[in-house]
């Protein structure tokens, strides 16, 4: 169950990082340079959620 909600959690990160490149805003009004950046970090954190998760749930089905 942990795997699948840390699928859903990588997904909510890079929609969020999306909303944040395109709106510039996260709790506040960004300057493009940072909504840029801070969007990239959240993709690339949304990507590494869901590359671990997918890597954990191949893991616990082998071993069954």
């Amino acid at each position: 169950m942990f795997n699948w909600l840390s699928l859903v959690t990588g997904l909510f990160y890079i929609v969020l990082g999306i909303v944040v490149i395109v709106y510039k805003f996260f709790f506040t009004i960004l300057e493009p340079a940072i909504a840029y950046a801070l969007g990239v970090v959240l993709v690339i954190y949304g990507v590494f959620r869901i590359y671990r998760a997918i890597s954990r749930i191949k893991k616990s089905r082998n071993e069954e």
